[in-house]
């Protein structure tokens, strides 16, 4: 059976995502540039090969143990889920040919017909909650796993759901200090995790638990 992992990058006080992080804040001071924390949150995959190769940025870029798990990691995935905020953001953000090239199924209250990409990325808007969701990405993915990108509210629900065999988190050193943190709103007993494997970046420790 396909196995469901997150991958995701955390802040070093535990936050997925900066205070006020949406594009209409990218100016205001009360945000406190939650653009360069972002940047410094991510900065360890923009300058890797496989990274450019996907985006289609040209060639270049750095090779090694982090850019292999990159590869690896993207390749394994069947389908992706995700939630409304991280979708909006996206929708704005991300290329023509979107970054994914799976079926992406999106927790919605939206009514809205399938939004078919460039490249082999589907989004599909899913009203009928996370159960049905990851129902529905089981079966588009076959054999391939099935990656819960975000944003923390959906990693939550599916934690609480006992369905996470695999965390994937690249932890950078920068202190948001505020934000959307990952390991909130969790029910007890909650999931226990063994430490599978770490690599240290120059911009991120990257590190595996899987489900004991």
């Amino acid at each position: 059976m396909s196995k469901v992992f997150v991958n995701i990058g955390l802040s070093l006080d535990g936050y997925m995502a900066p205070e006020g992080m949406s594009m209409e804040n990218w100016d205001r001071p009360e945000y406190k540039n939650w653009g360069a924390k972002w940047g410094t949150l991510m900065g360890w995959i923009v300058n890797l090969q496989y990274f450019r190769e996907n985006l289609k940025l040209g060639p270049g870029g750095e090779t090694g143990p982090v850019n292999d798990m990159l590869r690896k990691t993207t390749e394994r995935i069947g389908a992706n889920i995700m939630g409304k905020r991280m979708f909006d953001h996206g929708e704005r953000a991300w290329p023509e040919e979107a970054p994914f090239h799976t079926p992406v199924y999106v927790l919605t209250r939206e009514q809205r017909d399938p939004w078919v990409r460039p490249g082999g990325t589907t989004f599909y808007f899913i009203n009928a909650g996370p159960a049905r969701a990851l129902e529905l990405a089981r079966e588009s993915a076959g054999n391939r796993d099935i990656r819960i990108a975000g944003g923390a509210n959906v990693i939550q629900q599916y934690l609480n759901m006992s369905v996470i065999d695999e965390l994937e988190i690249a932890l950078a050193p920068v202190l948001f200090c505020g934000g959307r943190r990952l390991f909130e709103n969790l029910n007890e007993p909650g999931q226990q995790f063994r430490i599978d494997k770490i690599i240290d970046g120059s911009a991120a420790t990257h590190l595996r638990y899987v489900r004991q």
